[in-house]
């Protein structure tokens, strides 16, 4: 078992910590007063404001750096790893053609009032993300893109007539836990279209999306921030395998 990790500069039982932050305030010295207020606020004691200067009109970014006296433990984290290979996408292609035997149908779209492409873009455009490229670049892939403010009956309605094998929803916008209310309206809405063993993979991603939450938002997988085109179309392809093998 871990033991406790102390914040560096740690020899007393507490430790350094370096914190930045913006401020709906003017760039002056009642500015940084308010950062240091902040931070001793947030338990940084004694703090120092080591850089401030002006983004925009009526803000301030902040470098704080400050003692802390808290610990952290690692062995009580939760995340979820990743419990599949990775593939190229040569080989990724080579698992579909001999699984299905046809090409994999994946329908992605941003729902709800969501306008922000770039995620789901990001995974299924041919350009991709990080020096991947994206579902599209993958020739045993077919890739429906329904862009943005996409409403869950059309999804729906996309995915039966696509004959979907998996739905990729991306959600920015966060206000109100909208990704997650979007979320679970869209699983209900494909248990209720779909039989159980019919149902495509449904697959979520955003930056506000906790991986851990799979279960709880009735979705097969969840991706957070980073996610590389080519760690989904694994996934996809390790889950599909799985399907056929059952």
């Amino acid at each position: 078992m871990t033991s406790p990790i102390r914040p560096y500069g740690d020899t007393t039982g507490d430790g350094m910590v370096q914190l930045s932050f913006t401020l709906p305030i003017a760039h002056s010295k009642v500015a940084d007063g308010a950062a240091l207020q902040l931070a001793n606020k947030m338990g940084m004691d004694p703090a120092l404001v080591v850089h401030s200067k002006p983004m925009g009109e009526g803000f301030t970014f902040f470098v704080v750096y400050g003692r802390v006296n808290h610990l952290v433990d690692p062995s009580v984290v939760e995340v979820v790893e990743r419990d599949y290979p990775l593939l190229t996408p040569k080989e990724a292609n080579a698992e579909i053609k001999r699984s299905l035997r046809r090409r994999l149908v994946v329908v992605g779209a941003c729902i709800g009032t969501d306008a922000h492409t770039v995620g789901i873009d990001a995974i299924l455009n041919i350009k991709g993300f990080a020096g991947e490229k994206g579902l599209e670049y993958y020739r045993e892939v077919k890739v429906v893109n329904l862009g943005a403010q996409v409403s869950v009956p059309q999804l729906v309605e996309r995915s039966l007539a696509e004959k979907a094998d998996a739905v990729l929803v991306s959600q920015v916008v966060t206000q109100r836990d909208a990704h997650l209310l979007n979320t679970r309206e869209m699983s209900a809405a494909f248990r209720e279209a779909y039989p159980e063993k019919k149902r495509p993979l449904l697959v979520v991603g955003g930056p506000r999306f906790d991986e851990a939450m799979a279960g709880d938002l009735g979705v097969d997988r969840v991706f957070a921030r980073g996610t590389t085109p080519g760690e989904v179309a694994s996934y996809l392809v390790h889950r599909i395998q799985d399907r056929k093998a059952s």
